[in-house]
């Protein structure tokens, strides 16, 4: 089938309906009615000759064929984007999007230069469409492979083949537990590195090659995602872990986390920044320079 413009506008609105899992979600970020995106849908289906989605009383659900054609329609709209920015700078000018995906729990890291390269970027290329996103180190680099994202922000410890990376700066980690964790109201003194080894810890995932204790996970240990998930499990007292010193200090300053002072378990994380190989468009190109300068 010949793919037109209608297709398009109907593929971009069946996007929307999928990442927000339904039609009433999808509402604000369309400025659509409910009905208009169910006729979108529908008249999507028929043209494509398949059914998309099961809707109703319960709920949302992609059919088979919906999750296929969810694909596809993303790579089309992520290559028309790409290109419709190649030309844009064929006359001089810098517009389309720009797909920032990041680590979570940066905001509080004055090291963290992000913001001041956003502020520089929209003062270069106002007309430019920022999307910033948080996700974990491993779906950044697939969003760098795969496109759907265009520069990545964070730590990556298990780097893959096909992406670009410069180091930026360090982020100090420290070990802490809870004011109601049993280790909180002893000295470091007695406690021995044997106890501290056999109680349970919260680790990130994406450490798990590199960054997990030199001991061994034990049973008891958990694996988190997010940095914000393993705050919350050391905060329950449960759980002893290493985050990241500019986190951890507010809630230190409140007395409900202590830095434990058995420094070899600390160690400084290295952020960087990340995009995929090769020749890139003019505003990833533009970003990627801004943010280093701001390191200069």
């Amino acid at each position: 089938m010949k793919v037109t413009g209608s297709d398009i506008h109907l593929l971009s609105v069946f996007d929307s309906v999928v990442r927000n899992n339904g039609f009433s979600a999808a509402q604000v970020e369309l400025g659509l009615s409910q009905p208009t995106i169910s006729n979108h849908i529908t008249a999507l289906e028929e043209r494509l000759g398949v059914k998309l989605c099961q809707r109703g009383r319960r709920g949302f659900l992609l059919t088979e064929k919906g999750r296929m054609v969810h694909e596809i329609g993303v790579a089309m709209l992520d290559s028309l984007n790409t290109h419709s920015a190649h030309l844009a700078e064929l006359r001089g000018n810098l517009v389309g999007q720009l797909k920032i995906a990041m680590v979570d729990a940066i905001t509080t890291d004055h090291d963290c230069k992000l913001p001041e390269a956003i502020r520089q970027f929209t003062q270069k290329a106002p007309a430019v469409r920022i999307e910033l996103a948080i996700s974990n180190p491993q779906d950044i680099m697939s969003g760098l492979l795969d496109g759907s994202c265009h520069i990545g922000f964070g730590s990556f410890d298990n780097l893959v083949s096909g992406l670009h990376v410069s180091d930026l700066y360090v982020e100090p980690h420290a070990l802490y537990c809870a004011d109601t964790h049993p280790f909180f109201a002893r000295a470091d003194a007695d406690i021995p590195d044997a106890e501290i080894e056999a109680t349970p810890w919260v680790h990130r995932g994406y450490w798990s090659q590199q960054r997990q204790k030199s001991f061994g996970l034990s049973d008891a240990d958990r694996i988190v995602r997010h940095i914000e998930s393993q705050l919350m499990m050391v905060l329950s007292g449960a759980y002893i872990g290493l985050l990241p010193e500019h986190l951890a200090a507010s809630f230190e300053a409140e007395g409900r986390l202590r830095r434990m002072a058995f420094e070899k378990y600390n160690f400084g994380c290295q952020m960087q920044l990340i995009r995929r190989s090769g020749a890139v468009p003019k505003v990833i190109g533009l970003f990627w320079k801004t943010l280093q300068e701001c390191y200069v």
